[in-house]
């Protein structure tokens, strides 16, 4: 296939790199972690996503360090990654991983076409009629109704069992057995053989939003007088797992067999609460590093008088001659709607605010102040150019949501890549 001219990409100094390369993506080649041809095709895109393999790998060795060789780490990789692409982060942490955690039964196979070969854990609900999947892949589900314990014992055989992790209701009033019930599972589970108690797992509701743990430590009580009653009934050699991001840092005792990495394994703090508890226990040189760059280009320049409105309802007017430049994304790509008026982007190392509304597939930005602006320049919408920084955190903060939605919420459709 004949690849098309590459568009010309400038550094933020202005000038142009070798063969119109960035100096990102000319690291990303040196590396050997991309092609000069995966480049050159994304060069091609409007908008993509360039995912950071060190930073991935960086993060995951900070936690690897703080629990101990002896605890598994489960990579989540849900809801495409928290938005950094699914098969693209599991293929970059495949070896430093020990599970991989995903929503849905489709993320699993979508893995193993991927040809990841490490144990996946479906943390989500599995249709009924999908269960077979589940054993037949021989991938490890979660469960926390009966009725999935009696159709799993169905499929289910000796040559290929069906290897559940119980989840316990502690406290989240979400998924989850009550303490009550668990004996029943047990006993069904006992007099189905070919269904195997692979592990057991609970979620914290307010670990991270607090300093305060006095309520995840009420429900890690009630979780481990669960691990009593199961190991009481004859169930050994179980993966019991309680501990996300947040509490595999600040609450050690939570960690038994397996952290589940999430949020953090992406370079974010799970909560401001969460990095002051770390610092509070000591984790004084624990730094996460944020993986995730969002960019796009410079689609029109144009001059708009004093006085002339910009964008939808006009709901904001220029009160001095002023240079706009048009990106080409929008709330359909996942930039959000609530960045209208008060969202920033970098273009050339520099702030640039939104204009307006941010409409379904483009944007307006001010670029007044920036010097040789030109078409097709590289824009950062998250992510770091130059000495400026546009965080999730930042963007959360005026969207009035949490880093998770930012970046999860990022569409799908944008092509990602792994850089370094």
């Amino acid at each position: 296939m004949k690849l098309p001219h590459p568009f010309r990409v400038r550094s933020v100094g202005g000038k142009r790199s070798e063969k119109g390369f960035s100096q990102t993506q000319l690291a990303c080649v040196s590396r050997h972690k991309v092609s000069r041809f995966s480049v050159l095709f994304i060069m091609n895109y409007k908008t993509w996503i360039e995912i950071s393999g060190d930073n991935l790998h960086h993060n995951i060795n900070q936690f690897r360090a703080c629990v101990g060789g002896a605890v598994k780490v489960a990579a989540v990789v849900k809801s495409n990654a928290y938005g950094h692409g699914l098969v693209e982060v599991a293929k970059a942490v495949e070896e430093q991983a020990d599970f991989f955690g995903v929503d849905s039964v489709d993320e699993a196979i979508s893995l193993r076409r991927a040809e990841i070969g490490k144990p996946i854990l479906i943390l989500g609900y599995t249709m009924l009629t999908r269960l077979a999947e589940v054993v037949e892949n021989g991938f490890h589900q979660v469960v926390s109704g009966f009725e999935t314990l009696e159709a799993l014992a169905k499929i289910a055989s000796a040559n290929k069992p069906a290897l559940v992790h119980l989840k316990i209701e502690t406290g989240t009033s979400r998924q989850g057995i009550w303490s009550a019930n668990l004996l029943k599972f047990l006993e069904f589970i006992k007099a189905n053989p070919q269904i195997q108690l692979a592990g057991m797992s609970t979620h914290f509701a307010n670990v991270e939003d607090t300093t305060d743990h006095s309520y995840a430590r009420a429900q890690l009580r009630t979780f481990k007088e669960v691990v009593a009653i199961a190991e009481g009934s004859g169930f050994k050699h179980f993966i019991k797992h309680t501990a996300c991001s947040a509490a595999a840092l600040v609450f050690p005792e939570a960690r038994f067999d397996m952290i589940r990495l999430g949020i953090s394994l992406y370079g974010l703090w799970s909560s401001d609460a969460t990095k002051v508890s770390a610092r509070q226990i000591g984790l004084t040189n624990f730094v996460l590093k944020p993986c995730l760059t969002w960019k796009t280009r410079i689609a029109q320049i144009k001059d708009l008088p004093a006085g002339t409105n910009v964008g939808y309802g006009c709901t904001e007017k220029v009160n001095v001659s002023t240079k706009i430049a048009i990106l080409p994304v929008g709330y359909w790509d996942g930039y959000d709607r609530g960045l209208s008026s008060v969202g920033n982007v970098l273009i050339c190392g520099q702030r640039c605010r939104v204009l307006g509304r941010v409409c379904m597939n483009m944007t307006i930005v001010d670029v007044s102040h920036v010097e040789h602006v030109q078409l097709e320049d590289e824009v950062v919408l998250l992510g770091q150019q130059g000495r400026e920084e546009i965080t999730a955190e930042e963007m959360a903060r005026k969207c009035q949501t949490i880093n998770y939605e930012v970046v999860t919420r990022i569409n799908p459709v944008i092509k990602r890549v792994i850089c370094g």
